[in-house]
Parts: C-alpha cells; structure tokens; sequence
C-alpha cells in the first residue's frame, strides 16, 4: 500500500462539493470510469460498468442496498429502477446529496432511495438489514480502510455481498518510477492510501467476507482517461478551475498521471465480489 500523508478529510469533502459539476460535464450523471467492450460511446461504458458489477454482485430484487460513495446517485437510481430495490445512498458532500436527491425524484424512484450526506468511516448503520454493500471508487478516498471493511460486513445479512471497484497500486515491488506515479495520483485525486490487489483480499478476509471472484479490469478503463484528457483541453476546464477554485488545478493536471500508471502497470483497476458467510 501506498499512502499519502498530505490528504485532509476536509480537502476531500470540499474536491466533490466543488468538482461534481467537472465529473457532470466530463463524463455525465455516473462519477466512475467507462467499462469497454468495443468501441461504445463513453456514457455507454460508464452504464456498462455498473450493469456489469450488479450482474456480477447478482442484485436481489427488491433488497435492500447500501450504495458507498453515491456521488450524484447515479448507481443507485440505475439499481432502484433496473432491479425495484431499496437504496441507500452516502455521500460526504451535501451537494452530490442534494443532486442525487433531485435525480431520483427526476427518475421516478424517490421512494425507493435516501441518499444521507455522512462520512463513510463513521456511518452507523444497522446490523444484518442489506443485503448488498456497493462501492465503486470510494474507498481510495478512506483513510483505515480494514476498519472500514470491518464495518462494512456487520451492515450485512447472513449471505449477503459485497461489490467493491477499486483504483489500486502495482503488485508490489515497484519501482522508484511507479511508487511516485501512485504517489502523485493519490495526491493529485485526494486518496490517503491505494492497496494492492492483495492488501484488499487480505482486508475482505479480515472482515470475515469470503472472496468469490476478483477482475482486473484495467484494459478495459483506461480509455477512461485518454477521454477526459481530451475533454478538458476542448472545453478549457483549466480556465474555469482558476476562477471557481485553484485546488482543482492539480486534480486536472494528473489525469496523464493516472493513464501513464494504468499503462505502466503501476497502477491497476479492480473489481471484487465478496460474499458474508
């Protein structure tokens, strides 16, 4: 694992009160990379993501969901309406929570979600009532984050599962070149650590979760980036960061960052499905 001692909570929590309207007009209502298949339009592949997760998780219908991470609710309404079950979403930013509760009023599915605005390391949350915990792309930004897993496996019922998508560091050892290239993604994207693949089996294990398959999917959603790459250069997102706020430069600036890891392999993404026996 490799951390990043610099990262503030309240950075974090500041990045997604200001940048979801950047992630909105980068890549549309879902705040997470595209999964490709071919070559599908990237609103496309960020739906194909999430469908493929909760067909890989097996989403029972009509249960209950904890959505970690909700952003602007797009997963959860996309669960709600897909399989009619009952989602509740967190999110540390009021204002993705105040989004993601107007989009499901929008969608049509506002009784079967909440979205609450909580910090995920202090959520309480009763014991044994979801059957699925849902997570994509959050848990880079926890700071214990085995404490969080452990957490996490008591929301669940007895068979319950987990779906995590991760951004992780390279097996390990890695060069002094890929340790700061992980290094300056965690500073840049505000994540106070990113695992391994290995460091979260090991953290899913420890939390008394049965590991039922894992994917690397980094191939797949690297095109992610090379995308908002381009996107930003045509609609000089730099010159609006400036204006609205200063500490959103750096974010910017590490998207070849992140794309040169993911290409180098000092990088990975992943996918893991867990199940509480």
């Amino acid at each position: 694992m490799i951390s990043c001692p610099n990262v503030e909570k309240r950075v974090i929590r500041n990045h997604y009160n200001v940048s979801t309207l950047f992630y909105r007009l980068l890549w549309g209502r879902h705040i997470h990379h595209g999964l490709w298949n071919a070559d599908e339009p990237p609103e496309q592949a960020a739906q194909q993501l999430t469908e493929r997760v909760a067909d890989e998780v097996g989403i029972p219908e009509g249960g209950r969901v904890v959505d970690i991470g909700c952003g602007m609710g797009g997963s959860s309404i996309h669960l709600a309406q897909r399989h009619h079950c009952h989602v509740t979403g967190v999110t540390i930013s009021p204002f993705q929570q105040k989004w993601a509760t107007l989009a499901s009023w929008k969608a049509g599915v506002r009784r079967q979600t909440q979205f609450v605005c909580q910090d995920a390391e202090a959520l309480q949350l009763e014991p044994g009532t979801f059957d699925v915990a849902w997570s994509i792309e959050c848990t880079e930004h926890l700071f214990n984050k085995p404490e969080f897993f452990r957490r996490m496996a008591t929301w669940l019922k007895p068979g319950g599962r987990v779906a995590i998508c991760a951004w992780l560091s390279g097996d390990e050892p890695l060069d002094e070149t890929g340790r700061q290239m992980v290094y300056d993604v965690c500073e840049g994207f505000f994540c106070p650590s990113l695992g391994t693949m290995a460091d979260y089996e090991a953290w899913f294990r420890d939390a008394g979760l049965s590991m039922i398959r894992t994917f690397d999917w980094t191939d797949q959603v690297s095109k992610t980036w090379e995308i908002c790459e381009q996107r930003i250069r045509k609609t000089g997102m730099h010159s609006v960061a400036k204006v609205v706020d200063r500490g959103q430069l750096i974010f910017l600036d590490r998207f070849r960052t992140l794309l040169d890891a993911y290409n180098t392999g000092a990088m990975k993404y992943g996918c893991f499905i867990a199940e509480k026996t």
